[in-house]
């Protein structure tokens, strides 16, 4: 009876992980990758950072032309090549050149601007595309 319950357990798990697994963000698409670093005006201030981290989300929701994207935070390092001197990195994956285009004009990127740009002090970014095999 008991090795039928931790069968059943197991069958249950091994579902549930498998059906996580099919409702996951698509894969990292490379054809268009926007990178983008911003520097909060007081970037130890949580309110600010709720802020930011709001309208970032807001904007990732509503966005019909991003497809993946990552939102992180600069892990320290002691490592000279390494800058961690940003509050905040954002990398969104679009299909071509010409969604990242619309992206910069549709109304939750506008919206996003117009909403964070008070807290930060500065924003660098860097745009690539995938390499044609």
């Amino acid at each position: 009876m008991k090795n039928n319950i931790l069968t059943l357990i197991f069958l249950v798990m091994t579902f549930y992980v498998s059906g996580q697994e099919s409702k996951s963000d698509p894969e990292f698409d490379p054809a268009f990758v926007h990178s983008v670093y911003f520097w909060l005006n007081n970037p130890d201030n949580e309110a600010d950072r709720a802020a930011f981290e709001k309208a970032i989300h807001t904007l990732l929701v509503n966005s019909k032309y991003t497809k993946t994207n990552f939102l992180g935070i600069p892990p320290k390092s002691e490592r000279e090549v390494v800058d961690d001197s940003f509050t905040y990195n954002l990398f969104v994956t679009f299909e071509s050149a010409d969604a990242q285009e619309a992206y910069q004009v549709e109304e939750a990127h506008l919206a996003f601007i117009e909403e964070a740009q008070s807290l930060w002090r500065k924003v660098v970014v860097y745009d690539a595309r995938g390499k044609v095999e």
